[in-house]
């Protein structure tokens, strides 16, 4: 039997420690150019913004897989990712959408009062070495468990794209 409560694979906080230092870099590097007075490149406060805004947006993703939890019950699911809340009843979920990738299968729930979307487990391998892994370690089976609560069927294969709703 499934466990009830789920959590996602947490990648390596590496990314995110790097993309602040070299914010940081960028930051004192254009400051010793202003206080010595010598010429500061045009491209270095573009640079410094998008690597600001870049390690933001690292540090966002990050939170917000470490807040991610999805919980299975005996009337609905309950999605959490600390901006995102959805509970929905299983006879509310409309359709199911499932996108077939090499780095996990993404899959979106739609309901009558909200909507999310998770990615199963996902490999990164480079010469054939698995080099991380991301998502839903048991994505497959909650994926599959609510299809079934949810009493829903494929409706329409495209490609990559499988659809499920009632019938």
């Amino acid at each position: 039997m499934l466990k009830d409560e789920f959590r996602p694979i947490l990648l390596p906080r590496r990314g995110e420690a790097l993309a602040w230092l070299s914010a940081f870099l960028m930051v004192v590097g254009w400051l010793i150019l202003r206080l010595r007075e010598l010429h500061v490149p045009s491209y270095v406060p573009f640079v410094t913004v998008f690597l600001f805004l870049a390690a933001m947006s690292i540090s966002l993703g990050n939170w917000m897989d470490r807040s991610t939890m999805i919980r299975l019950g005996p009337e609905g699911i309950r999605f959490d990712n600390g901006l995102r809340h959805v509970y929905l009843l299983w006879e509310q979920i409309q359709q199911v959408e499932l996108i077939a990738s090499n780095w996990g299968d993404k899959v979106r729930v739609y309901g009558e009062v909200g909507h999310f979307d998770f990615r199963s487990l996902g490999e990164v391998k480079m010469s054939g070495e698995v080099k991380g892994r991301m998502g839903f370690e048991q994505g497959e089976q909650i994926f599959q468990r609510i299809i079934q609560m949810a009493g829903l069927q494929e409706i329409e294969h495209s490609g990559n794209h499988h659809y499920y709703a009632r019938k």
